[in-house]
């Protein structure tokens, strides 16, 4: 009897004991558990600094693609470049690694005190949500052109994807599908992009001039000049309505022309047949345009230029010495214009065009200039309001081609993947699927 009551004691003693040590193997795997958790990675950290990005530009391109899985992303303005915060997930990480793309990975604890310190009244940033992967068009003509487009170039390396509009489908009033649109190289007076002088025999010139009268005539417009201005007015619409329109080198001063010479026939006979007309600059309407005012048309069919906009030929300025200037605003209190100027750099280098730059008299007072060369009295990168919509323009035609030529073989990005000038068009990309606060007239 003696031992079958030890043998009890000593039973009940083992239980309590294997039970003691099942309490405490579970409080530290709980502990683990809750450890593991507290410092799980909830964020990507895609940084947009000098130092710690490998491919600035495909960095655009991973940040569209999560907008497109319907997750949002946060634009960190003047947080180490314009750096992007996404959710973490294992597709994330793999398409980073897959596109070359540096990125950090945060945990909650550290990705708070980053928002913190944004959020914190002494510092010039914020955070900006992005909600949804804007629908992209490029107006330009179908097939190859003798030049190259550097938006389209620097969409396709950052892997955005986006679509081809050209007349026929602006007249059908498309663009009212899309978020974004990108005016090509184009000359919306009519006058062939003002390449008579040197290229008037050239095959490709004849060609291109034939092509666009016909479709003129097909669209039911007698003249080109005609059928342009219906597609600048189209546009004007889009952006009034509330569209978002970027714009570079001859497509930017062009377009204001076109508005401002509505009902005026500015071209000579080699463009369309029949005289200009009499003191046409007298008749320019200023208060059409989006950007510019009080400028000078240029009448000679020879010389390579459209107005006293473009300063172009007025630069004294060496390729050595050529840059511009981002201007530093408030993100709190100006994030739209500290979004487009996100960088790595606040210095630019300079690249030429048909359109380079533009005369700061000749700006609106309601246009904001984003970026400037003092040295050469010169806007170089504007942005502004109209209606409901906004528009930016930038000059010149390839931020890494000094003097692009007609002709010339296209820029190759993978040897330019840290752009500060292509950075500035990805801004502009993204800008739409910023969460919007309702703007002024």
């Amino acid at each position: 009897m003696m031992m079958k009551y030890l043998f009890k004691i000593f039973a009940t003693q083992r239980s309590t004991f294997m039970i003691k040590r099942r309490m405490q193997s579970f409080v530290v795997l709980l502990f683990l558990f809750l450890f593991t958790f507290q410092s799980y990675a909830s964020y990507v950290l895609i940084p947009m600094d000098a130092e710690s990005q490998q491919n600035h530009l495909k960095a655009y391109g991973i940040t569209y693609w999560t907008l497109s899985k319907d997750l949002k992303v946060k634009w960190l303005l003047n947080y180490r470049g314009g750096s992007f915060l996404l959710p973490d997930t294992e597709n994330i990480r793999k398409e980073c690694t897959i596109r070359g793309i540096s990125y950090e990975v945060l945990s909650d604890g550290e990705t708070e005190e980053i928002l913190e310190e944004i959020s914190s009244p002494s510092q010039n940033m914020e955070a900006v949500v992005l909600e949804k992967a804007p629908k992209i068009a490029v107006y330009s003509p179908k097939g190859n052109q003798p030049w190259d487009d550097a938006v389209t170039m620097v969409l396709t390396f950052a892997e955005i994807p986006y679509e081809t509009i050209y007349d026929k489908e602006v007249l059908e009033d498309n663009l009212i599908l899309y978020d974004w649109l990108h005016l090509h190289h184009e000359d919306f007076t009519g006058q062939y992009g003002k390449f008579y002088a040197s290229y008037r025999a050239a095959p490709w010139y004849i060609r291109e001039k034939a092509a666009a009268e016909k479709l003129a005539l097909d669209l039911g417009y007698p003249k080109v000049s005609q059928e342009k201005l219906a597609v600048a007015l189209k546009i004007r619409d889009y952006v009034v309505g509330g569209g978002f329109m970027f714009a570079m080198c001859s497509a930017t001063d062009s377009f204001e022309i076109a508005l401002a010479a509505e009902g005026v026939d500015i071209c000579e006979p080699m463009f369309d047949g029949d005289p200009s007309e009499p003191g046409y600059q007298s008749k320019i309407d200023y208060n059409k345009t989006f950007a510019f005012k009080n400028f000078t048309l240029e009448r000679s069919p020879n010389v390579y230029e459209f107005s006293s906009i473009d300063m172009t030929r007025n630069r004294r300025i060496s390729k050595t010495t050529d840059y511009f200037t981002l201007m530093d605003f408030s993100a709190k209190w100006d994030p739209i214009p500290t979004m487009l100027c996100q960088n790595h750099t606040a210095l630019v280098k300079g690249f030429m065009g048909q359109t380079t730059a533009y005369n700061p008299n000749e700006i609106k007072s309601n246009v904001l200039v984003l970026g400037e060369n003092k040295t050469n009295s010169e806007a170089r990168y504007i942005h502004g309001i109209k209606g409901k919509g906004f528009f930016t323009f930038y000059g010149g035609h390839d931020p890494e081609d000094y003097t692009h030529r007609v002709g010339d073989p296209k820029t190759e990005l993978e040897l330019h993947p840290n752009s500060p000038g292509y950075r500035l068009i990805l801004n502009n990309v993204l800008f739409p699927a910023a969460k919007k606060k309702k703007q002024k007239t």
